[in-house]
């Protein structure tokens, strides 16, 4: 082991991203992370109408197949894989 490697700082387990267990949101919040999922995967792929998966990611959501990811740091949250790494 290296000095320089001992002197590297720890992560600070508060600025992990972590999930949220959907069933805490609110409808609202649920559709309006599920559209922006929607725009940013399909919005610029030449789809003529992106927000028209928004049922299916919804589903996605509640079957566990996308789940709420937070970010503490950058105060955002967003649908990802449930085995999504930082």
């Amino acid at each position: 082991m290296s000095d320089e490697a001992a002197q590297q700082p720890e992560a600070d387990p508060r600025e992990e991203r972590f999930v949220v267990d959907a069933e805490l949101l609110t409808e609202d919040q649920l559709q309006g992370l599920a559209e922006e999922y929607c725009t940013r995967y399909h919005g610029l792929n030449d789809t003529e109408n992106p927000l028209a998966e928004r049922e299916r990611v919804l589903s996605a959501v509640r079957r566990g197949d996308l789940v709420v990811w937070f970010d503490p740091v950058e105060n955002t949250a967003g649908l990802g894989s449930p085995s999504a790494e930082v």
